[in-house]
């Protein structure tokens, strides 16, 4: 692996149903980062098998899958939080997550599987373990 994947903890941000955020609701995302935190495409290529997600709520069974990034949209290209290669209609896409920097404290947007929209802190940025 290369020194650029890195373990990103993302947690549920305030919202109107939690209003303090949640701890229990969130991802672990492994991506290759650049040195500003920005997803670096040409390493996600590279390594994309090592690439991947996981989805945590106390409401439910926790989601594993791969980060993929997918042609078209209006950033050129979206990265999505793919559970099932076979259906696209578990995925999530991230808010224009090739712009967003994974800095801890700043903020990125997640569609789920149903259309709405969340918001996430970053919590921690870490090498991933190789």
């Amino acid at each position: 692996m290369t020194a650029t994947l890195k373990s990103i903890a993302l947690t549920l941000a305030r919202s109107k149903d939690f209003p303090n955020g949640s701890s229990q609701i969130g991802y672990d995302l492994i991506a290759p980062l650049d040195s500003n935190g920005h997803i670096d495409l040409p390493a996600w290529k590279k390594y994309r098998a090592a690439c991947s997600v996981r989805h945590f709520s106390p409401a439910e069974d926790d989601k594993t899958g791969l980060l993929v990034h997918k042609a078209g949209s209006a950033e050129h290209g979206r990265w999505v939080f793919d559970y099932n290669v076979a259906r696209d209609d578990d995925d999530e896409a991230g808010f224009l997550f090739g712009h967003h920097a994974f800095v801890p404290g700043e903020y990125v947007s997640i569609r789920d599987a149903k259309g709405t929209m969340h918001t996430f802190m970053v919590k921690s940025v870490i090498l991933a373990n190789p």
